[in-house]
């Protein structure tokens, strides 16, 4: 197979144009100068010249057109392979494409999932939100929340005789809670209070007339939950001299101490401690450790006589051991005297079987012996 490339072939096909018209510029030439019988013969011998040129250009061109089309059989060959190559490598990328986007599918399917689980969480809690915003705008609501929290805090850290709940005192007011500790202090009582509207309007207040409104309104109402639970609760001769107000929010007894120091001094005043969910899980547990003590005092009493009587009967223990060793004393003094009544006894046979065996005189020298 014949490689030529363009260039070559463009050659080729240039130089027989000019040999054509090289040809024909020298019939011209030869024609002007020589007869008209030379000319026929050189005319003849061009003609075979030009025919031999003709059927050897037709060779070259059937070599060029030979070679042109393999050129171009190669040439489709290699485009061929190039296509099947490239599309060989489209298909991998599409493979490819397609499995990394089935994953990135597949995640954010699971990222959907996640996100519609939250979201029916979010939905949830929007609703507990709404209802415990509901619950918290009824005053008797409100209330029993407080009240409710109190309990699970007085029951989760004292025994249940130190405590009672919604208890008629003697002037017929109901407390929420009564701590039961010994006398003194006594009986402490605790009551909750929420004084949501108050801070509500508190933390609402944009300008400097709101602000002051609320920080009015704020004092005022718990100024009068102090007074009340003064004047409800402390009782001469039945209660301490002192009780509990419990605020059921952190953030509303934050507040109260940051900014309304004179409302906390008027409760000191009033000995109305105020207390917060975390201080009154501090509160009981000081009273648990005064049960405590108090019960561990009211069994001093008995602990002391319990010592007395093991004392009198380790007394009375010792004695006994006294008259035993005695006893056993005696006990001793008297085996000592029948070993020696013993041993009297087995030499006294000893003799005996001695006088038996021996000779007369014998047994008198040990009569005599033994007379001695």
């Amino acid at each position: 197979m014949i490689n030529l490339s363009f260039e070559e072939i463009n050659f080729m096909v240039v130089a027989v144009a000019l040999a054509v018209i090289l040809f024909m510029l020298l019939s011209i030439i030869v024609r002007e100068r020589v007869s008209d019988r030379n000319f026929a013969q050189y005319q003849s011998e061009m003609a075979g010249r030009l025919a031999q040129m003709s059927e050897y250009n037709s060779l070259e061109q059937n070599k060029i057109a030979q070679a042109i089309a393999e050129q171009k059989l190669s040439l489709l060959k290699i485009i061929d392979e190039k296509l099947l190559q490239v599309s060989q490598n489209v298909g991998v990328g599409l493979q490819q494409s397609t499995a990394k986007t089935n994953e990135t599918l597949l995640a954010l399917r699971e990222r959907l999932a996640k996100i519609d689980a939250a979201q029916q969480k979010i939905s949830s809690l929007s609703e507990q939100v709404v209802s415990l915003q509901e619950v918290l705008s009824n005053k008797q609501a409100r209330g029993a929340f407080g009240e409710i929290q109190m309990q699970d805090l007085v029951s989760s850290i004292l025994p249940p005789s130190a405590y009672d709940f919604q208890v008629v005192l003697s002037n017929q007011k109901r407390a929420d809670c009564v701590l039961k500790l010994p006398n003194p202090p006594g009986k402490i009582v605790v009551d909750s209070k929420f004084p949501l509207e108050s801070y509500q309007a508190l933390q609402n207040a944009s300008s400097e007339h709101e602000k002051q409104e609320a920080e009015r309104f704020f004092r005022n109402s718990v100024a009068k939950h102090i007074k009340d639970i003064a004047e409800k609760y402390i009782i001469p001769g039945e209660t301490a001299e002192s009780a509990l107000m419990f605020l059921p929010a952190e953030s509303v007894y934050a507040e109260l101490h940051s900014r309304f120091v004179d409302v906390v001094e008027t409760s000191y005043k009033s000995k109305v401690w105020i207390v917060s969910p975390t201080t009154l899980m501090a509160t009981l547990n000081t009273v648990r450790a005064v049960l405590k003590d108090a019960k561990m005092q009211e069994q001093a009493g008995v602990i002391q006589k319990e010592v007395s009587c093991l004392v009198e009967d380790i007394g009375r223990l010792d004695e006994r051991v006294d008259n035993l060793s005695k006893h056993f004393e005696q006990a001793n003094k008297d085996i000592a005297e029948i070993k020696t009544s013993s041993s009297k006894i087995v030499r006294r046979i000893d003799k005996i079987e001695e006088i038996e065996f021996a000779e007369p005189e014998v047994g008198k020298i040990i009569q005599q012996k033994d007379a001695i």
